[in-house]
């Protein structure tokens, strides 16, 4: 019986995980067909099928969720073993995969991937960007970068320096039919641009003045799950939008928004790395982190810097 290598084990975590052979396939790196044919002879050399295949979906048997069972756990071992190793390398070299909020990954790409690959050429990295908040154990990532209060409690953080803000904004089009509001609860009668957030849940939106917090359960015409179509339906008038700071600040300075409400929105803890704590880190995720943190500590010296100036 011909024995089954740890790229054939791969593919099967990557379908289960994925849901799809074309989805599992783009993550291997590898043609649909390639995959399939790789998994067919697993399972001939197996005797079992291990996935239900219609036009329409893939589901694991019984014998497919077994397989996982006991594949999953070993192949993290592995994993952790060949990470151990190649921690002890002098150069990083390898992959490192990060799952990020869109936004999220905007606002690391340049400072920190682009600059981490200038420091290590023998890196590379795979950048994933979701609006659903995913497990990254499971999902096969090193890293994820969130929000920090939407990171599991039992992950370890690192954080990527200045904080974050919201900006509550309107076109000038909507402003002409509707009164500007002057305190949170006005915007219980404005049309608003409802925002799902990646556990699933509605985002209410939250604002704070001389130490009274609020929070308001908007309402209005749509629910988006991502920041560059609700910064288009405020553009189109359709009504407020609660958005990141930096997605408008220039649509604001242009003129194409107008920002209400400036007083109430204080800025809150920003993003930050997190990964499993269980894991051996390899030379290459060491590095990335380091890295993180110099960035980090040089942006909190700047930003202190600009403020001692200005006062």
């Amino acid at each position: 019986m011909e024995r089954a290598g740890l790229n054939d084990l791969e593919a099967v975590i990557a379908i289960a995980r994925r849901g799809t052979f074309r989805a599992a396939a783009i993550d291997l790196g590898m043609s649909t067909t390639a995959l399939s044919h790789a998994i067919g002879k697993l399972e001939a050399s197996l005797g079992v099928r291990l996935f239900n295949r219609t036009t329409r979906s893939v589901s694991l048997t019984e014998a497919g969720k077994l397989f996982v069972e006991r594949v999953g756990p070993a192949l993290q071992d592995i994993h952790g073993a060949m990470d151990a190793v190649r921690s002890q390398r002098e150069t990083p070299s390898g992959t490192i995969r990060i799952n990020a909020a869109p936004f999220a990954a905007r606002e690391i790409i340049s400072p920190l991937v682009f600059e981490f690959l200038r420091r290590y050429p023998d890196m590379h990295v795979d950048l994933v960007t979701e609006g659903r908040l995913v497990d990254i154990v499971a999902g096969g990532f090193d890293l994820g970068v969130r929000v920090a209060s939407l990171v599991p409690s039992d992950m370890i953080t690192v954080s990527l320096g200045h904080s974050q803000r919201y900006a509550i904004v309107g076109s000038p089009g909507y402003f002409k039919s509707h009164e500007k509001p002057r305190v949170p609860s006005d915007l219980l009668s404005h049309r608003c641009i409802r925002v799902r957030l990646p556990d699933g849940a509605l985002f209410r939106w939250r604002f704070e003045k001389d130490g009274e917090a609020v929070q308001i359960d908007v309402s209005g015409p749509i629910i988006l799950d991502e920041a560059s179509l609700a910064r288009a339906a405020v553009m189109e008038g359709i009504g407020i939008g609660c958005l990141m700071e930096q997605d408008v600040l220039a649509d604001i300075e242009a003129g194409r928004l107008a920002r209400v409400l400036e007083d109430w929105t204080p800025p809150f803890p920003g993003l930050c790395l997190y990964y499993p704590g269980r894991r051996n880190l390899s030379a290459g995720l060491k590095a990335f982190l380091a890295l993180a943190r110099e960035l980090a500590a040089t942006d909190s010296r700047k930003r202190r810097d600009a403020a001692l100036i200005q006062a």
